[in-house]
């Protein structure tokens, strides 16, 4: 009996601490105190056919986390700026959300990367490395795949 008591004390200390540490886990895309979860997709650059490039991809937050895109770098260019659309003019921007459960769209027409005096001109099939930069969560590497300069992708 003494041995029952012991083990069963034990397992009740066990089943305990296993208990209070997961109380201390939460998801970050249940509550919004965590950091954002942020994913990449359809990302793209049309071949340049001038000094100058743009860039497109698809940004999907999967957390109650709001984030920003603050700024993106790249070894093509020194000069990478961010740029909304609105009434058919581009204009940068210091920053776009990337709202909590939800997703930030750069895509020809709206708002989009710019890569501004580049230094080569890519071609069709070569990659583009950038960093996204953001505001709470970590920079994102990302390969945009040169395509023509017809490209665009269907839209969900």
């Amino acid at each position: 009996m003494n041995r029952r008591t012991t083990l069963t004390a034990a397992a009740s200390a066990v089943a305990l601490a296993g208990g209070l540490a997961l109380a201390g886990c939460s998801s970050s895309s249940d509550d919004g105190s965590g950091k954002p979860e942020l994913k990449v997709s359809g990302a793209f650059m049309p071949q340049p056919v001038s000094d100058m490039a743009g860039g497109f991809l698809t940004i999907r937050n999967d957390s109650g986390t709001a984030d920003k895109l603050t700024s993106v770098t790249s070894p093509l260019s020194d000069d990478v700026q961010i740029h909304e659309t609105k009434d058919q003019k581009m204009r940068q921007v210091a920053s776009f959300d990337v709202p909590a459960n939800g997703e930030l769209r750069l895509e020809r027409g709206g708002n989009h990367i710019m890569f501004m005096n580049i230094k080569q001109k890519p071609k069709q099939g070569e990659k583009v490395s950038v960093e996204l930069h953001f505001e709470k969560s970590d920079p994102i590497k990302v390969e945009l795949p040169v395509e023509a300069r017809n490209h665009n992708p269907a839209k969900h």
